[in-house]
C-alpha cells in the first residue's frame, strides 16, 4: 500500500535517501482511479528500494503548491531529494516502472 503523504511529512520524506514517487490525487478525479490501483502495485513491488506514496491535493496545499501542482493525477520522482522526472495524466504501469528503474 502507498504511504499517506501530508504536508506535515513530505519533507522528512524526501531526506529519507531513497528514491521518492509522489501521486498527487483527488478522490473526484476519474484518471486518479485509474492510476491509484497501479501506484499501490508498485508500492508493493519496490517496497524498501523505492518510497512510494500519494499526496490528497484536496486536503494538502502546501505540498501541492510547493510543487506547482496544475493538473491531476500527477506523478513526480524525486532521486537524492532533487525532482528528476514527471508524469501528467494517467498512464500505464509499464511506464512508471521504467521511470522508478531509472531512480535504482
Amino acid at each position: 500500500m502507498a504511504l499517506e503523504i501530508t504536508d506535515a511529512n513530505y519533507k522528512e520524506l524526501l531526506s529519507s535517501g531513497k528514491p521518492v514517487v509522489i501521486d498527487f490525487w483527488a478522490p473526484w478525479c476519474g484518471p486518479c482511479k485509474m492510476v491509484s490501483p497501479i501506484i499501490d502495485e508498485l508500492a508493493a513491488e519496490f517496497e524498501g528500494k523505492v518510497n512510494i506514496g500519494k499526496v490528497n491535493v484536496d486536503d494538502n496545499d502546501d505540498v501541492s503548491a510547493e510543487f506547482g501542482i496544475r493538473n491531476i493525477p500527477t506523478i513526480l520522482f524525486f532521486k537524492n531529494g532533487q525532482l528528476v522526472d514527471k508524469q501528467v495524466g494517467a498512464t500505464s504501469k509499464s511506464a512508471l516502472v521504467e521511470k522508478i528503474n531509472k531512480l535504482l
